[in-house]
C-alpha cells in the first residue's frame, strides 16, 4: 500500500512546517528549537517546595515547566507560585495541568501561560460503557454541543489573556463516549482531539498545540503520526508536542521514550518535547537535550535516500515483518534454531579480551552458571559477535567459545578471520557486495553465512540476498547515510524480491559514548524502525562498554518496541 502523507517526506528528515505559538516567552513551532518540557512533582501548595524545584528545572535547562493544578487549593496556591518565581527572576512560563476541573481552569488562567486539558476527562470523566451507547451518529454529535458549551469559556479566556493551550488526549483516559464510538483506538485520540481544536477555530483561537501521549510507544506513534495525517488534510499547521505517558525511570524511561519521541523526530514532526521519567524533573532534561540534538541534526544535514516507492509500512496497523528462523540440518554437530529469538533477538559483540574472564564475561552475556558452565536464561544474548577470533593456539579462548556454541550461543565472525584460522561452527561474517562477486566459499567447520548489509546497495544486489541463505542479515547503515531511511529502503527491497531472511539491527558507537547517548540514538534510529514492524532485533556496539550494558540496552530496546518482554512494566 501507498502511505497517505503524514510527515513532509518519508525519504529524509524535514521539518513538518508549522505556526508559531507563544507560551509566555516561549515559541514554539517549526521556525525555532524544539522546546524542553518537564513536569514538578511537589505537592503544588506547598508553594515554597514547588517554586524551589521550578527553579531547579529551569536552572537545568527546562524551557517550560508544567504543574498539576487538581483543584482550587491547588489553582490560588499557582498565583502565589507565578508571584513568588518573578520575584526571584525566573519568568520560565508556566503549564497548568487540569483534568476534570473546567472552573480550576478558569481560576489558573489567571496565573499561568498556557493551560493543558485533556479532552478525555474535561467535559466527561467518565469510563463506564453501560452509561450509553454512541451506536447513532447524529446522537454521538449531539453531545458536542456539551462540549462546545464547556469549553468555550475557557477559549475565550486564553485567547483575550494570550495565554496558550495544549490540547493533550491521553490513551488511557479517552471519555466513555469516544471509547464507545472509536473503541481504544488511535483514531479515538485523534477525534477526541479535534473536537477541542474545532471549539477553538470557532473562536478564532490559534495559539493552542495538540499531544497524543500513550504509554505504548507504538500506539503513540501511531496516533501522531494519524493526527499529523489528518492536519495536512485539513490543511492544519499547529505545533505537536511529543512524550510518551509515564515511561518509567533510568534506562528504561529513557529508551521508551526516545523510542516514541525519536521516531517522530526523524520523520520531522515535533516541536516540544517532555521525556517522562520517574526521577526528580530536572533530571528530564538531559534526555530531552540529547532527543532533541538528534532531530535537530536529522532535520539540519537532510540526510536521506533517493525516492522510492515504499510499500512495506503500514502507518495505520501495525505488522511486524518476521522473518525465517533458522531450521536444523542434516549432519550439523551444533543446534543453530537458537542462533535467533523468534521474538526478538539480542547479539552482543565479544572482544578477545572478553575471553581471558570466561566466567565473568557469561554473566556479562546473562548467562546462568552450573559449575562454570554456561546457560541460557531469559535475557541471554543469543549469540555473540567477533570482530577479530582467538588463535587456534589460544585453547582457552577456544575452549570458552565452544561451550557458549553448546548452549545455542554462536559465535559470529568475519569471513576473513575464519579463513585464516578456523572455528569449528563459527558462522561466518561477510559483507553483501564480497558475497556476490563470486569465489566466496565457506571457511573449514563453518556451515552457516551472515550477510553484512551497509544501506548502500542497489535494488539487484539486495534482491541477491535470498539465493545466499544466510542465517541472518546484519544492517549496519554505512557512515554518512540516514539509518531510518537507508533501511526503510532496505526492507522494501527485501519484500519486493520475496527476501525471508531475519535482519538484525547493528548500531555502534565510538569509545567513551555517553550511556545515555548510546540509549537514546538506540531508540529514535533503531526503534524507530522496529515501531513498524521492519527488523528483528539489535546489535549494540561500543568498545570498552560494559557488555552487560550493551546487552540490557538491546533487551530494553525489544521491550519498549513490545517485541520480546524480559520483565513486568509497571
Amino acid at each position: 500500500m501507498l502511505l497517505n502523507k503524514y510527515c513532509e517526506s518519508v525519504f529524509q528528515s524535514q521539518r513538518r512546517p508549522t505556526r508559531t505559538v507563544m507560551i509566555g516567552k516561549v515559541p514554539v513551532g517549526s521556525e525555532h528549537r524544539i522546546a524542553l518540557q518537564t513536569m514538578t512533582t511537589t505537592d503544588t501548595r506547598n508553594i515554597q517546595a514547588t517554586v524551589d524545584q521550578v527553579k531547579k528545572c529551569a536552572d537545568a535547562g527546562a524551557d517550560i515547566v508544567r504543574i498539576t493544578v487538581q483543584g482550587k487549593k491547588e489553582a490560588e496556591a499557582c498565583m502565589h507560585i507565578r508571584e513568588q518565581l518573578f520575584k526571584d527572576r525566573y519568568d520560565v512560563p508556566l503549564v497548568a495541568d487540569i483534568h476534570f476541573q473546567p472552573t480550576v481552569a478558569m481560576m489558573v488562567a489567571d496565573a499561568f501561560e498556557k493551560i493543558r486539558i485533556n479532552p478525555g476527562n474535561f467535559v466527561d470523566g467518565r469510563k463506564s460503557f453501560d452509561v450509553i451507547n454512541y451506536d447513532d451518529p447524529l446522537e454521538f454529535e449531539r453531545e458536542r454541543e456539551l462540549i462546545e458549551e464547556t469549553f468555550t469559556p475557557l477559549v475565550l479566556k486564553c485567547k483575550q489573556m494570550g495565554r496558550a493551550m495544549r490540547i493533550g488526549t491521553n490513551h488511557g483516559s479517552l471519555s466513555a463516549r469516544i471509547l464507545s464510538f472509536y473503541g481504544d483506538t488511535p483514531r479515538g485520540m485523534v477525534e477526541s482531539a479535534f473536537e477541542f481544536a474545532d471549539v477553538c477555530r470557532k473562536h478564532d483561537y490559534h495559539n493552542f498545540v495538540f499531544s497524543m501521549k500513550a504509554s505504548n510507544p507504538l500506539v503513540m506513534v501511531q496516533a501522531y503520526r494519524l493526527l499529523a495525517e489528518e492536519m495536512y488534510k485539513k490543511a492544519w499547521d499547529y505545533p505537536l508536542h511529543l512524550g510518551v505517558t509515564e515511561a518509567g525511570e533510568g534506562e528504561d524511561g529513557r529508551m521508551k521514550s526516545a523510542i516514541g519521541i525519536g521516531a517522530l523526530l526523524m520523520d520531522g514532526l515535533g516541536d516540544t518535547i517532555r521525556v517522562s521519567l520517574t526521577e526528580d524533573p530536572e533530571y528530564e532534561i538531559d534526555p530531552c537535550k540529547r532527543l532533541a540534538g538528534l532531530g535537530e541534526h536529522a532535520w539540519r544535514t537532510g540526510l536521506g535516500v533517493a525516492p522510492f516507492a515504499e510499500t512495506t509500512r503500514d502507518t495505520h496497523t501495525f505488522k511486524r515483518r518476521v522473518g525465517d528462523l533458522p531450521v536444523q540440518r542434516e549432519g550439523e554437530d551444533l543446534d543453530f534454531r537458537g542462533a535467533l529469538h523468534r521474538d526478538g533477538t539480542v547479539y552482543s559483540a565479544v572482544s578477545l579480551a572478553d575471553l581471558k574472564q570466561p566466567e565473568f564475561t557469561y554473566k556479562r552475556l546473562g548467562a546462568k552458571l552450573a559449575v562454570g558452565m554456561p546457560f541460557k536464561d531469559i535475557a541471554t544474548s543469543d549469540s555473540i559477535v567477533m570482530r577479530e577470533i582467538p588463535p587456534s593456539s589460544d585453547k582457552e579462548g577456544r575452549r570458552a567459545l565452544r561451550r557458549l556454541q553448546e548452549v545455542t550461543t554462536h559465535v559470529i565472525a568475519p569471513l576473513e578471520a575464519l579463513a585464516r584460522d578456523p572455528l569449528p561452527g563459527a558462522i561466518a561474517l561477510v559483507p553483501l557486495k564480497q558475497a556476490i562477486q563470486g569465489g566466496v566459499t565457506l571457511p573449514e567447520g563453518s556451515s552457516r553465512w551472515a550477510i553484512e548489509v551497509d544501506g548502500t546497495e542497489s535494488e539487484e544486489q539486495l534482491g541477491a540476498v535470498q539465493g545466499l541463505e544466510p542465517i541472518v542479515v546484519l544492517l549496519n547503515v554505512a557512515d554518512g547515510v540516514s539509518r531510518l531511511h537507508a533501511s526503510r529502503r532496505v526492507f522494501d527491497a527485501l519484500k519486493r524480491h520475496n527476501v525471508t531472511a531475519p535482519v538484525v539491527h547493528n548500531i555502534r558507537f565510538p569509545a567513551g559514548t555517553h550511556r545515555d547517548e548510546i540509549v537514546i540514538n538506540t531508540g529514535s534510529l533503531v526503534g524507530g524502525l522496529l515501531v513498524d514492524g521492519l527488523g528483528d532485533g539489535a546489535l549494540v556496539e561500543c568498545p570498552g562498554e560494559d557488555l552487560d550494558f550493551l546487552r540490557t540496552t538491546g533487551f530494553g530496546l525489544l521491550q519498549g518496541c513490545r517485541m520480546r518482554n524480559i520483565k513486568t512494566e509497571r
